[in-house]
């Protein structure tokens, strides 16, 4: 049986990077916000993973110069950040034939990371709303209505139970082929709309991620950047992700997921098997080993995966009804598949609604 519902001025579904930043947004201009997340934490795609040092990025690793929405949250969060390592060459495997040096780094650019690694970033901006904004975890959205001044969003709790929420508006903040395979939208969407939803590609969706953690960066001590690519496979490419002055020691490389058709231990296996004909016998001996494979996670790769398409299409980048939004970095028109592109995405999405709220449309955003 279903309770009463909740009543709030708008929902927004996923706590991602985007969904956060939608939410922020919102809060500062008074309304009253409801961020119901599926997973039991915030960050979305970014995920970090505590070891013995540090943190270590499963997910998105970094933030690149000219960034200027993360550089700016950066600052405003007070997040501690450092410079990604790029002194030293890099190591070149090709299809067949030895492995070679090649001198200098070609394969990594000046970029930026997070000393507490990538989640902190939504983690700070959690910390940062109002009492009037909540994140909520563990809350999966099932189904959207749209009504005639508002939407009716449908939702199960993490004890089972049924999530009843009215609002004026709805922000959907998870990648938009995800969205319209696992979340029923009534009444159904604008042909252009969903055609261009069911064709974004969802970012990471088809990589595997692997990150070995070592004593120390011995590649650093033969003069190695711990940057590699791979014509031979199964991981593309490799980079090293030890913390700000080598500790924690560490390497991650990716790889499709197709490529591998293994999971948890083989697939660690191949990574370190690979690392050792990159880097040498050193590479055989790590601490421990992490692999993600983004392709098995459900709440970031749709049931029918999606291969065409491109991002920032126009069809989602606006309002539908003047009461639903999308955002996620698939939609971003600038950074698409970055963290900065997600917090644009989010951005965007909570100015569309204040500026139809602001323009007196029946999109109920009340203060």
């Amino acid at each position: 049986m279903t309770g009463a519902a909740e009543t709030v001025d708008v929902v927004v579904v996923g706590a991602g990077l985007a969904g956060l930043a939608a939410t922020r947004d919102l809060a500062a201009a008074g309304r009253r916000v409801l961020c119901l997340e599926a997973r039991e934490r915030v960050g979305g795609r970014a995920m970090s993973w505590a070891v013995d040092g540090g943190r270590l990025d499963l997910g998105p690793t970094w933030f690149w110069p000219g960034e200027t929405a993360i550089e700016a949250l950066v600052s405003e969060l007070g997040l501690d950040v450092f410079a990604q390592h790029l002194a030293g060459d890099a190591v070149l495997e090709p299809d067949a034939g030895p492995v070679r040096r090649v001198r200098g780094n070609p394969v990594d650019v000046p970029s930026g990371r997070f000393r507490h690694g990538a989640d902190s970033v939504a983690e700070r901006m959690r910390a940062s709303l109002p009492a009037y904004a909540e994140v909520r975890l563990g809350t999966p959205v099932e189904r959207i209505v749209r009504g005639p001044v508002g939407v009716q969003v449908h939702a199960t709790s993490r004890e089972g139970d049924p999530v009843l929420v009215d609002a004026g508006a709805v922000v959907v903040a998870v990648p938009p082929a995800l969205a319209v395979q696992r979340i029923a939208v009534e009444p159904a969407l604008p042909p252009d709309v969903e055609a261009a939803a069911r064709s974004t590609p969802v970012w990471m969706a088809s990589v595997v991620k692997a990150v070995a953690v070592y004593d120390r960066p011995f590649w650093r001590e033969v003069g190695l950047a711990g940057a590699a690519v791979s014509y031979r496979g199964p991981f593309r490419e490799v980079h090293d992700m030890s913390g700000p002055g080598g500790e924690p020691a560490a390497l991650f490389g990716f790889a499709p997921a197709e490529a591998l058709g293994a999971s948890g231990a083989e697939v660690a296996d191949l990574f370190i098997e690979q690392l050792v004909g990159l880097f040498g016998e050193e590479a055989r001996t790590p601490r421990t080993v992490r692999c993600v494979d983004w392709s098995r996670e459900q709440w970031t790769n749709p049931p029918i995966p999606v291969a065409q398409g491109g991002f920032g299409h126009p069809a989602l980048r606006r309002l539908v009804d003047d009461r639903l939004a999308w955002a996620s970095t698939e939609t971003a028109d600038r950074s698409a598949g970055h963290l900065d592109g997600a917090l644009r995405a989010g951005r965007h999405a909570a100015s569309l609604l204040l500026q139809r709220a602001d323009a007196g449309t029946q999109t109920r955003l009340t203060q």
